[in-house]
Order: C-alpha cells, then sequence, then structure tokens
C-alpha cells in the first residue's frame, strides 16, 4: 500500500481537527498527530526525579527522659552511732541530697548500736538532714546502747519507692 507524499499530501491534527500538510506533523509523546504550531512537549511533573526521603528522623534516636532514682552503695560502715542518742549519722559521698528527702537504707548488716537492723530498715524510710555533700543525719526511732561506726559492707541508702 503507497502513502501519500510530497507538497499536495494533507493530515487531519488531532488537537484541533484542521487539516496542514502532511511534513509539517508531528506526533507528540501521547501518540497524537498535531501540527508543529500545536506541539507541547511532555511537562516534566509528569516524570518526576526519584528522590530520596527527606532527612529529618534520626536514626537510633531516643527521647529525652528523667533518670529514675536508684538505691546508691554507701561506704562500709557508713553509719556513726552514739551511745544513749536517737540521731545516726550517715556517711554518702557526694550524695546530692536535701534536707527533709526521704531515704530508706537497705542491707543493712548486724545490729549497729545494738539496735535491730530492721529498725534501720524502715521501709517508710527515715527524713534527713544534710550536715554536708558528704554527710547527713536522721533521727532513729530507737535508743541505741552502743556508740560505732557501723552498719555493714553492703548498705545502700536510696528513694521510698525504687521503679524497675
Amino acid at each position: 500500500m503507497a502513502f501519500a507524499r510530497g507538497k499536495h499530501s494533507k493530515a487531519i491534527s488531532d488537537r484541533s481537527g484542521l487539516e496542514f500538510p502532511y511534513q509539517e506533523m508531528v506526533k507528540e509523546w501521547n501518540g497524537s498527530l498535531v501540527h508543529m504550531s500545536e506541539y507541547e512537549s511532555k511537562h516534566p511533573q509528569l516524570e518526576p526525579k526519584p528522590r530520596g526521603g527527606d532527612a529529618q528522623g534520626l536514626q537510633n534516636a531516643r527521647p529525652a527522659r528523667t533518670e529514675p532514682a536508684v538505691a546508691s552503695m554507701l561506704l562500709a560502715n557508713p553509719f556513726t552511732i552514739t551511745s544513749g542518742s536517737t540521731t545516726v549519722s550517715v556517711n554518702e559521698l557526694n550524695h546530692g541530697r536535701s534536707t527533709s528527702d526521704v531515704v530508706v537504707f537497705r542491707n543493712v548488716d548486724g545490729s549497729p548500736g545494738g539496735v535491730a537492723f530492721t529498725v534501720f530498715e524502715d521501709s517508710n524510710g527515715y527524713s534527713i538532714t544534710v550536715t554536708d555533700t558528704n554527710n547527713y543525719t536522721f533521727t532513729l526511732g530507737a535508743t541505741p546502747t552502743v556508740t560505732e561506726k557501723s552498719g555493714g559492707n553492703t548498705v545502700t541508702a536510696g528513694p521510698v519507692t525504687l521503679t524497675a
């Protein structure tokens, strides 16, 4: 089959429906046959360039949080006890505590000052009075009968409630 060609051949534009010389016709990106004056190139938004994600998230991010209160290990024999006085001095290096904080003691060995260890390990704790950065005092519920520096090697001091 032979097709028309030459200066007298005509074609109909798919866009406007008008007749134009065949040699002036072009094919658009969508397959339409249109005259050169009607030609529209493909819009760049129809073929977007691939882009990676926005760099706004952090890999392995961790939110800011408040550290829970934990018990701190005291030095060996942290209690200084005077016979007949209910005030007990506690040695805890750089304790960071304030007067009126409540402290609970755990793992008290033996009977410091002649008082049962269970008195020191009161689950309600003791309100303290800070004397310096390494020492504070509290009032014991029983009266010691021996003057000594005692308490054991594994005594801990911490908040009334420990969070796991």
